[in-house]
């Protein structure tokens, strides 16, 4: 498989164990800890099998980049965290990072 599909899909498990661990409520609800755990070692097994091939900074870089990003905008979406101008140019830069690092 693309090693790029392994480390998007990699940062959007980052973004479910992220959310995860809010809802785990400090690992105190069976379920969502459970959840919590496998979805943190899908994502660390999928990073690391995408840099087999992968320059480790880029790799780790997007990984991390996605994750922010989807954990960000899952907030915002799943939790009612506010949003506002500051945190819109927040996700943009690390957009624009994320953009920089791959293409570089």
């Amino acid at each position: 498989m693309n090693p790029w599909i392994l480390v998007i899909l990699a940062g959007i498990m980052e973004t479910g164990w992220a959310i995860g661990l809010k809802y785990s409520e400090g690992f105190t609800r069976l379920w969502p800890s459970v959840l919590t755990v496998a979805g943190a070692l899908a994502s660390f097994w999928l990073l690391s099998l995408g840099m087999k091939t992968l320059p480790v900074g880029t790799a780790y870089a997007v990984w991390v980049g996605i994750g922010a990003v989807g954990t960000a905008i899952a907030a915002v979406i799943l939790l009612g965290e506010p949003v506002n101008m500051l945190r819109l140019a927040g996700i943009a830069l690390i957009v624009a990072g994320i953009a920089a690092l791959k293409f570089a």
